[in-house]
């Protein structure tokens, strides 16, 4: 019995997928106009009107009927682990349909699902609404244009998300906008000479869209934020695109290129970047990494999008590089392209200072850790050369070690570490300064453990330049005594 059974599967499977291709949206636009005949009945896409999204803001109302519900149950994890949060089981739609209230008019919503012969999954709606007496054209219905046109401005806005182009589209990333949440000008060494000028070029540009058009010169503007990495380039990025989004009204959106990969090529890409950035203007075009984007096969169209025939009034664009050598100076030098160059070096006395002051005060009513005064002026002297990512580490690493070992929940060996130091000493070129310990603070364990890490981290430095100076075109980390010019350093101060 079971074998024929699998027999009559197997059969009907191999005789279905065997079949000529379907159409599936336009038969499922026939097949809804045929059942419901007293409906008109409008095809549209959730990509430009998310009607279920719509919704679920409080928008409209939607209630799915489960006696026309193909879907798959599927488990979705939960976004981290980290709080104890648990999963849940959700539908997967394939073939839905919900009863729909906007204002007082009421509609059937259905959902086509599929995957494609390109392997996408291709997601349509239609809209069903009650034909009336004296509609006006036969082939739009008054009440669907009403929700459609409002569901459509409202899906074109990023809500608490920020839009990202990766994989040949734009897609909405809550994650990015959460990480965005937590930037603060607090977080960042900058004295607030260099903070005007950030705000005149940035929320300046958005000020002053009379002024640009009273002086007859287009409205865009081009930044970029170059230097070695781990200077804090990313953090001002991400700062200033909250500051956009909460400190001005109405806010400025973001739009961030995560990369051009696609099928139809990088050229394509470029093309979406600048199309979506003109229909979301004004707004803040992010290209982290620049130098990346921009080569020497996209150069000219990428330059052509820029300052070709297109109006590109009110895009302010910010790119960030580690290598401003590797780009051309047809991008970096013409006015009108990129403008501006803040150059981020590496952190000073001063701002190595500043920023371990900043993390002191994070410690000021600790029971665990003594973090006295004169232990950042110590730090600062012994740290040249430390960009602020290695600053970071050196903190993060050395309060693990000393909080975690001393509530025993993670092993410290002293020695053990004592020998490694002892051995990177011996391996490195390099040695950190000498400074003068007061006698009060000799005995200090965060002080210890910090210079215990820094001879560790400082032959990590050395391996990382090593590194660099074997590969051709790769930038070396200036050498510690040289001074860049600092983003501290404000000619206008």
């Amino acid at each position: 019995m079971e074998n024929i059974s699998h027999e009559r599967v197997w059969s009907q499977w191999s005789d279905h997928t065997s079949a000529k291709r379907l159409d599936n949206d336009s038969f499922t636009l026939d097949l809804l106009r045929r059942s419901f005949p007293g409906h008109h009945v409008t095809r549209t896409s959730p990509t430009t009107c998310d009607l279920l999204g719509f919704a679920k803001a409080g928008h409209a109302t939607a209630q799915i009927t489960t006696d026309s519900l193909d879907a798959t149950r599927v488990f979705r994890a939960p976004p981290s682990r980290i709080d104890g949060e648990s999963g849940r089981l959700e539908d997967a739609v394939s073939f839905g349909c919900w009863e729909f209230t906007y204002h007082e008019s009421k509609f059937l919503i259905y959902e086509l699902s599929y995957v494609d012969s390109f392997a996408r999954v291709v997601t349509f709606l239609y809209v069903l609404g009650l034909r009336t007496p004296h509609q006006p054209s036969p082939n739009h219905h008054p009440a669907t244009e009403a929700l459609l046109l409002h569901c459509g401005e409202w899906t074109l806005e990023a809500h608490e998300q920020v839009w990202v182009f990766d994989n040949a589209k734009w897609t909405k990333d809550k994650a990015l906008y959460k990480s965005v949440q937590d930037a603060s000008w607090s977080d960042i060494i900058v004295n607030p000479a260099t903070r005007r000028r950030l705000d005149r070029d940035v929320h300046g540009f958005f000020d002053n869209r009379d002024v640009y058009r009273k002086a007859k010169i287009p409205w865009k503007r081009g930044i970029i934020f170059h230097g070695v990495p781990g200077v804090g380039k990313t953090l001002f990025i991400k700062t200033l695109m909250r500051s956009l989004a909460v400190e001005r009204s109405p806010y400025v959106p973001t739009l961030y290129v995560k990369s051009l990969d696609a099928c139809a090529g990088p050229k394509w890409s470029i093309q979406q970047i600048f199309k979506k950035a003109r229909g979301a203007a004004p707004c803040l075009l992010v290209l982290e990494d620049l130098d990346s984007l921009v080569g020497e096969h996209t150069r000219s169209y990428f330059l052509n999008e820029v300052d070709g025939l297109s109006s590109n009034d009110g895009i302010l664009m910010i790119g960030s590089t580690n290598h401003l050598d590797r780009l051309d100076p047809a991008v970096t030098k013409r006015p009108s392209r990129f403008d501006r160059k803040y150059l981020f070096s590496i952190p000073s006395e001063a701002e190595r200072l500043a920023y371990c002051q900043y993390w002191r005060g994070k410690y000021l009513n600790s029971e665990d850790v003594d973090f006295q005064s004169e232990v950042c002026e110590i730090v600062a002297k012994v740290t040249e050369g430390f960009t602020f990512a290695y600053l970071k580490e050196l903190f993060v690493s050395s309060l693990v070690l000393l909080v975690g070992g001393a509530k025993g929940k993670i092993g410290v060996d002293v020695e053990g570490e004592e020998e490694a130091a002892a051995s990177e000493d011996t391996a490195s070129s390099r040695e950190l300064p000498a400074v003068d310990i007061p006698p009060h603070v000799q005995g200090n364990p965060l002080l210890g453990t910090i210079i215990q890490q820094a001879h560790g981290l400082l032959q990590d430095m050395e391996t990382s330049a090593s590194t660099a100076t074997q590969e051709p075109n790769a930038a070396r980390p200036p050498p510690p005594h040289f001074r860049m010019q600092s983003l501290l350093d404000d000619p206008d101060d």
